[in-house]
């Protein structure tokens, strides 16, 4: 069993930045893919990055290439998404998962609960 935790959610204006954390209990971090998903109200689950077991391969959503960034700590059993420019439409809860680096939810094992990104204009 993997216990994600994410952290580093907030309230910013636009054009600030902020770096969400994601923590997993478990000795198999180190193996899995893992991914970050984003939900704005009303709107469906959306896939925004992911990044391989060793971070050495990355994606993103085309609506954040260029102003989020992937990484992973393995030693730290924690991934980041660091987000720069930020815009309103980015306002949404932001969730990590571990299983997969594909784009789809079902390909993931576990979630986390949620971290609230808020972009003020």
């Amino acid at each position: 069993q993997v216990q994600l935790v994410e952290s580093g959610g907030g309230l910013v204006q636009a054009g600030g930045s902020l770096t969400l954390s994601c923590t997993a209990s478990g000795r198999t971090f180190s193996r899995s893919g893992m991914g970050w998903f984003r939900q704005a109200p009303g709107k469906e689950r959306e896939f925004v990055s992911s990044i391989s077991r060793t971070g050495g391969s990355t994606d993103y959503a085309d609506s954040v290439k260029g102003r989020f960034t992937i990484s992973r700590d393995n030693a730290k059993n924690t991934v980041y998404l660091q987000m720069n420019s930020l815009k309103p439409e980015d306002t949404a809860v932001y969730y990590c998962a571990a299983g997969s680096v594909l784009r789809t939810m079902d390909q993931y094992d576990y979630w986390g609960q949620g971290t609230q990104v808020t972009v003020s204009s």
